[in-house]
């Protein structure tokens, strides 16, 4: 029988994926065909995720600040739902969806592996190292 495996938080590593949104991996391995994992995504305030989706069901989970999702191929401020601190939400795989942090914002998937992103539109994602330009979400 395995131990089980304590992550603390401080040892968690982030790795810039999009500006102002860090990944880091907390258990599993979101490569591996038909494996659970859980990782947690770290985005500055304002930060936009643009439409995306993914090859299997996703589910978020709120763990501190407030993450706006909205549904569709394209981002629309005025269509994003507020997701409150312990806030869950799990979306079908290849829905079309995006986000927005108000605050530092930290939510913890899980899934099955593999976990990709496709984006809708690439030319909207802004790489970790680009000027910062974060929108502020409307109160």
């Amino acid at each position: 029988m395995e131990a089980p495996k304590i992550t603390h938080f401080g040892n968690l590593k982030w790795t810039p994926i999009i500006k102002g949104c860090d990944l880091a991996q907390v258990a599993g391995d979101m490569n591996a065909e038909g494996a659970p994992f859980v990782l947690r995504l770290r985005c500055a305030d304002g930060t936009k995720i643009p439409a995306h989706w993914h090859p299997t069901d996703e589910n978020v989970t709120v763990l501190k600040g407030t993450f706006l999702f909205g549904m569709g191929d394209t981002f629309d401020e005025s269509k994003l739902q507020t997701m409150n601190v312990g806030n869950f939400v799990s979306m079908p795989k290849e829905m079309r969806h995006y986000a927005m942090s108000k605050g530092e914002t930290i939510v913890q998937v899980h899934a099955m592996g593999p976990f990709k992103v496709n984006w809708v539109n690439p030319s909207e994602v802004q790489p970790p190292d680009a000027p910062a330009t974060v929108a502020k979400p409307k109160s």
